[in-house]
């Protein structure tokens, strides 16, 4: 699944290629991925003759900004963007097509056919799903420690599974938390609420440096991953746990574990992270 540094990425190299773009019409093949308004046809009307003016990236939501209106994206599992030249052969699974006046077409592909897509009026979209729960950007002023600790201290779940939770922190997935597990010295299923102080402060430091680390590498091909010009990204050569199961730690070189926590599958170096607190 494209996490914040993924969906980083795809923002900024779409910017070269789709700002300024008119949308003259758009053709749906798979109407369950427009979720409001819920009527494909009311989704065209709404979008077509619009400009796109600009692109933000909110946790793992894609953000176009229209004259008028905001498209909402998310890419869940396996949903990736390309522009196309009008009269290239369509690829199977594209299921969303914006068409451009200048004669290039945005096409959104998704062979899991998880993605979503909102448009509301510029304005609203704060106040609707999906956007209006989530939790602080992690490289926001009001992503502090003292925020962390805050929500931490109020929950018994898992670390690992209270990470995970979009309300907490925006945009992070299964691959970055247990990055940032890993690199705070911390058991991802230790009790959130029994993190002392010295782990929430590692474990804050190490979010915001792993994902930095990760958008600088233009994020992280596990399997399909690739940004909107087709390139993977980098980061998976340096991630310490996650997807080196039987590898050794680049630590320590114990064997690098997979456990299931919260029902995901979960990464850890059974020795720099113990199940116990740390001095």
């Amino acid at each position: 699944m494209p996490e914040l540094p993924e969906v980083e990425t795809i923002k900024k190299t779409l910017e070269h290629l789709v700002l300024g773009k008119t949308i003259e019409r758009v053709t749906v093949f798979w109407p369950n991925i427009v979720q409001e308004p819920d009527d494909t046809s009311a989704f065209s009307t709404v979008v077509q003759g619009q400009t796109i003016q600009k692109l933000r990236r909110r946790g793992k939501f894609l953000l176009f900004y229209l004259d008028t209106h905001i498209l909402i994206s998310h890419l869940r599992m396996e949903g990736k963007y390309g522009v196309f030249e009008e009269g290239t052969p369509v690829a199977k699974h594209t299921h969303v097509i914006f068409h451009f006046t200048d004669g290039y077409e945005l096409r959104y592909h998704d062979v899991r056919k998880f993605g979503t897509m909102h448009v509301f009026p510029i304005g609203e979209e704060w106040n609707r799903d999906p956007l209006k729960k989530l939790g602080p950007e992690p490289f926001d002023v009001s992503f502090s420690t003292e925020h962390l600790a805050q929500r931490l201290r109020k929950t018994s779940r898992f670390v690992k599974t209270a990470l995970l939770d979009q309300t907490i922190v925006a945009g992070l997935g299964n691959i970055y938390v247990d990055e940032a597990l890993f690199r705070a010295s911390i058991h991802p299923m230790r009790v959130s609420s029994d993190l002392n102080e010295k782990e929430v402060n590692a474990l804050h430091k190490s979010i915001i440096d792993t994902l930095e680390e990760a958008v600088q590498q233009g994020g992280t091909t596990i399997r399909s991953y690739v940004n909107t010009q087709g390139q993977i990204g980098m980061f998976q050569h340096q991630l310490y746990v996650y997807g080196r199961e039987e590898e050794e730690c680049r630590v320590c070189t114990t064997p690098v574990s997979k456990m299931k926590v919260g029902g995901r599958g979960t990464h850890v170096c059974l020795k720099c992270q113990k199940i116990q607190a740390s001095e």
